[in-house]
């Protein structure tokens, strides 16, 4: 018997172990959440759990038997093993689900945020869930067909019988399954590999409909009587943070001393009860410099009409935006833009492809002396951008540890993960009180009045 006798295999059953696999392997995520929803892994809950196996499986082999052709099933095969395998060792690494949100950070991101998403789990993961899978199929296995007439039969028989049974069981479990999806709507996100198709599909759509032209917006806006009667310029600072939760300051009452000196700044007003358009900056920033507001906000509507920037623009101030983040998502594209998260060789503010946010406020008394006119100045932090948080801040600013220093998050303790977050919102607490005392000797020195405002554009969930 040769080696490519021993090859063939039934198309049929290729597909069929196919989606066995994907559901065994890629799936623990979807299986640990259901076991836990349904009350745990016990006697009573069998039927229902191999039921909802039977359905899924049933359903996959139906999908896979629609796309099981000769120079088809093999391509198709390898991307869901690829794609499957990095998906759930992303959710479990993570805590997280997949969603349009996620796939569009996945797509907006830029090389440095993705790099940190890469260890030696992920890696492994792929390796064995996806590249070995992969080649087994690639180079293993020779899928038999069946005459093209026979072949179409046989499909049709197939995708309907397996309709039929899933329908039944449905049917025979619904009383039990439909109250379990309804209360945990997260299962759906957890079940690879539907859950990044429908997000890719979801995703696409958002972007095709996306206006070509951006309607104007507040073009008649002008300064009002008490800024046209003042003699001094005004010089206004806004730093957008990055993943800082109200939780850890304590300046809401944290037991550990973050803001030590913003604390002790004058004139301090504290917005405690704030909440986020989202949990990702390619919703958060856009909603939040939109004129839409949380209740009112879509993926689509912030890239149809200017925002707040334009407005402040159309007012007659200089309005110029610095990022040392991954951009402003849309917000900034009509006013002057700075990247400053590229390091430069030398700079004491870099560290291999990483800058520290103070290095956004370089020269800002010259640029605010040399400003002749009403300004904004828009600071994007990197701020306490996960998972690798112990980067976010330079050494000196390890207050609390130990803390965890990978970005395998599931490898440390909780207690190491927060000590690192929040040693991120302590350096962010001295970012910011530089950039006040900088306002202030520009206020000084220049005859400037001076302001700043401060909001992150969406918490953490620090597991």
């Amino acid at each position: 018997m040769t080696f490519s006798t021993l090859r063939r295999i039934d198309a049929r059953l290729l597909t069929l172990l196919a989606a066995t696999f994907l559901l065994l392997f890629d799936n623990l995520n979807f299986w640990s959440a259901l076991v836990h929803a349904t009350g745990g892994l016990a006697l009573r809950t069998m039927p229902l759990l191999l039921g909802t196996f039977v359905v899924i499986l049933l359903v996959f082999n139906a999908v896979l038997t629609l796309v099981n052709f000769r120079f088809v099933i093999k391509p198709v095969l390898i991307i869901l093993f690829m794609l499957s395998a990095a998906t759930s060792c992303f959710m479990s690494t993570y805590g997280t689900h997949i969603d349009k949100a996620m796939v569009q950070n996945l797509f907006e991101t830029d090389v440095f945020e993705a790099r940190e998403l890469l260890n030696w789990q992920l890696l492994l993961t792929v390796l064995l869930l996806g590249v070995v899978p992969s080649l087994a199929v690639a180079y293993c296995s020779q899928p038999t067909f069946p005459r093209l007439r026979r072949d179409l039969l046989g499909k049709a028989t197939t995708v309907g019988v397996s309709i039929v049974i899933a329908s039944a069981l449905l049917l025979i479990f619904f009383k039990s399954l439909a109250p379990t999806i309804r209360e945990h709507r997260e299962l759906r996100f957890l079940l690879t590999p539907t859950n990044y198709i429908q997000a890719v599909n979801g995703y696409l759509k958002q972007m095709a409909r996306r206006p070509l032209a951006v309607a104007p917006l507040g073009t008649d806006a002008i300064k009002g009587e008490h800024w046209r009667g003042s003699r001094r310029r005004t010089a206004t600072i806004m730093v957008v943070g990055e993943t800082a939760r109200a939780d850890n300051f304590s300046l809401n009452g944290y037991a550990r001393e973050t803001n030590p000196l913003l604390s002790r700044q004058r004139d301090l007003i504290n917005f405690s009860q704030m909440q986020s358009c989202g949990t990702a900056t390619a919703v958060s920033v856009p909603c939040v410099f939109s004129g839409l507001g949380r209740e009112h906000y879509t993926d689509t509507k912030p890239r149809s009409q200017q925002g707040l920037l334009d407005v402040i623009a159309h007012a007659g101030f200089s309005v110029l935006w610095r990022d040392n983040n991954s951009g402003c998502k849309g917000a900034c594209d009509r006013v002057a833009h700075e990247d400053w998260s590229t390091p430069t060789p030398g700079e004491p503010l870099c560290d291999g492809d990483e800058c520290d946010d103070e290095r956004m406020l370089t020269k800002l008394p010259e640029l605010i002396r040399g400003g002749g006119q009403d300004m904004l100045i828009v600071l994007h932090q990197k701020g306490s951008h996960g998972p690798a948080y112990w980067r976010r801040y330079p050494g000196a600013f390890k207050h609390f540890g130990p803390v965890c220093e990978t970005n395998e998050l599931d490898q440390c303790s909780r207690e190491s993960i927060v000590a690192a977050y929040d040693n991120t919102i302590r350096y962010t607490d001295y970012f910011r009180s530089r950039a006040i005392d900088t306002l202030r000797q520009s206020a000084s020195l220049d005859d400037v009045d001076t302001a700043l405002v401060y909001f992150s554009d969406h918490g953490e969930s620090l597991g």
